[in-house]
């Protein structure tokens, strides 16, 4: 009984260039990028509202809505390619690692997986999508190799698949959120300043609805955290304050067309909000853990961009801080607007990660 995820797989061969498309709360975002010498260059990019509660709990709620903002982008970006990555939320995902001999084929570690599978998914294995990754061995002479086992609900998958179809797209590979920001930290850690001994970098993402803290060490996560915490928060608190309606509060918030006592009635109590909620999920992370301090935090997400909310947090939570930016070092292509992409790099860390997904 076959149970290896159906095309797409979470880690099909990559020999062409992906587009990364990241499915949020507020908006889908486009990136295709292609390899330019040792460095990367972005082909094309562009993001797309979406309608109030078209995406909802990080699931998938109007995917007629979803599937027409993702064709307005492709329309206007013209990818070079259909081909796409997507991400589940991580939370959506159950991943164990498993220790199985070295000597085993593919077929085998299925039917190993197969065997076990029982004991680590709380879901009828015809509930779910189960893919899997070789890890190098802790050892070279050891017998045994770790393998990591990803399992996804296929009414989620199924749903993606749907809407990429709806809108145009060839679904190729599935990812997981937390894989993507991995592999996109990689861009960024070039850019931190030198610091003796660093081991553990936090990245905050404050979203439309969510802020998220990672905590990697030696560039993989070991820590991740959810709270109801985002930019809707600010939107809302303009609305109610200023007596405007949603569309009217998104866009004054967007183009700062405000009466002159928002920066400090509205905007400055909300930064603050943010880094506070930062510092609680910090506090978690610390009284869970045996560590007590970070080295640098990365902020991320769409709301991230205010200016002067890094500085806050650098000054209220004593560690250097920086505003995310994976595209720093890369070329642009001749249609790439560079003003807009730098005002959304902080918010494109997954559609930069899953774009990455290309054999390079």
């Amino acid at each position: 009984m076959p149970f290896r995820m159906p095309s797409p797989l979470f880690w099909k061969p990559k020999n062409k260039p992906l587009i990364g498309l990241d499915i949020s709360a507020s908006a889908v975002k486009l990136l295709e990028i292609h390899p330019a010498g040792s460095r990367y260059k972005v082909a094309s990019y562009g993001v797309a509202p979406l309608d109030n509660a078209a995406v909802s709990d990080r699931r998938i709620k109007d995917p007629r809505s979803v599937a027409r903002s993702i064709r307005k982008v492709i329309d206007r970006t013209h990818p070079s390619t259909l081909r796409t990555a997507v991400a589940v939320p991580t939370a959506a995902v159950i991943t164990r690692t498993l220790s199985l001999p070295r000597h085993l084929n593919d077929d085998e570690i299925e039917a190993q997986i197969m065997i076990e599978a029982d004991q680590h998914i709380p879901y009828p294995l015809n509930e779910v999508a189960i893919d899997f990754q070789r890890l190098p061995p802790l050892n070279p002479d050891d017998e045994q190799q770790p393998v990591l086992v990803v399992a996804c609900r296929k009414e989620i998958t199924s749903s993606i698949d749907q809407v990429l179809e709806a809108a145009g797209l060839e679904s190729t590979v599935i990812d997981v959120e937390n894989y993507a920001i991995e592999r996109a930290i990689q861009l960024l850690v070039g850019q931190l300043p030198p610091a003796p001994e660093r081991s553990l970098i936090a990245v905050a993402d404050i979203g439309a609805t969510l802020t998220t803290l990672n905590i990697l060490k030696d560039g993989e996560i070991i820590y991740s955290r959810d709270q109801i915490f985002g930019g809707k928060q600010l939107t809302d608190e303009i609305q109610r304050h200023y007596g405007l309606s949603r569309e009217e509060a998104g866009y004054a918030k967007k183009t700062g067309q405000l009466p002159a006592d928002y920066d400090s009635e509205i905007l400055l109590p909300f930064k603050q909000a943010a880094v506070q909620q930062i510092e609680r999920q910090l506090q978690l992370f610390y009284s869970s853990t045996s560590y007590h301090d970070i080295d640098h935090l990365i902020m991320a997400g769409g709301s991230s961009a205010i200016e002067g909310l890094p500085e806050l947090a650098q000054d209220y939570l004593g560690s250097p801080t920086s505003l995310a930016n994976p595209f720093a070092t890369m070329t642009l292509g001749e249609n790439v607007n560079a003003q807009a992409l730098a005002q959304d790099a902080p918010a494109m860390m997954v559609a930069c990660g899953l774009a990455m997904r290309m054999e390079v």
